[in-house]
């Protein structure tokens, strides 16, 4: 039976083509994420050969979400500018560890990359470079809270190490948090399920691109279903 690919395309046009990737797909190419698949050469692999697909922008292997490719030359000019500027407007679901205290708050904790071979990035309040993250929570139960995300800078791993830094790591998150799937039986104190049959909620990064507003062109990708379902049953308990 032939696969679904992991992933569905949002938009296209003459100079744009966003699609909605699945977690665990990289955007390009990774040295530290070398055996995962790779999003852009799937998509050439259905597209012509006359059309581009320059790459304007990344999110992490782990993350779902909307990606941005342009189709020609001229437009990832542009598109890449409107990044560099700020222009761009973007907001992330994401679901963390530990109910907030704030109902928004924003996070300036400048950053760098480390160097090491995890790839990691880290905060530095002398060699960082500025980084700036809003946060909106949207709603909280006793041990965990669902955010709106709006990054204002574009630093790698920005979102999950200011949430980090602010002591709600992003659930399934190996690297700045614990890699530990979330179960149901760990949310509902009640729950009353066989252990030995339970699956998982999530078992990857609780982190989703949601929209993406570029040259006046509003895009946004639907949740996919495991981060969805988490939600759903976050909000049924939250307190």
């Amino acid at each position: 039976m032939k696969k679904n690919p992991p992933y569905a395309i949002v938009h296209q046009d003459e100079d744009i083509l966003a699609v909605n990737k699945a977690s665990g797909v990289s955007v390009c190419a990774d040295w530290w994420n070398h055996a995962s698949p790779r999003l852009d050469q799937l998509l050439r692999e259905v597209f012509s050969t006359s059309t581009a697909l320059l790459r304007v922008h990344r999110i992490d292997n782990g993350c779902s979400g909307l990606v941005v490719f342009a189709k020609n030359a001229a437009a990832h000019k542009r598109l890449s500018l409107e990044f560099e500027s700020r222009a761009v407007k973007r907001t992330y679901i994401a679901v963390v560890h530990g109910r907030t205290h704030w109902d928004e708050t924003e996070c300036a904790l400048p950053l760098r990359a480390d160097g090491t071979k995890d790839h990691l990035t880290i905060v530095d309040k002398r060699r960082g470079k500025p980084a700036i993250t809003q946060f909106t929570r949207i709603c909280g139960a006793p041990t965990h809270s669902v955010l709106s995300v709006r990054p204002l800078t574009d630093r790698q791993h920005q979102i999950r190490v200011h949430l980090a830094s602010l002591g709600h790591p992003i659930v399934c998150d190996e690297l700045y948090g614990t890699a530990h799937p979330l179960y149901l039986s760990k949310l509902k104190r009640a729950w009353r399920g066989d252990p030995n049959e339970e699956r998982p909620l999530i078992a990857r990064l609780a982190l989703h691109s949601e929209t993406l507003t570029i040259q006046n062109l509003f895009l946004e990708a639907p949740l996919h279903k495991d981060i969805a379902a988490l939600i759903n049953q976050l909000k049924r308990i939250q307190g």
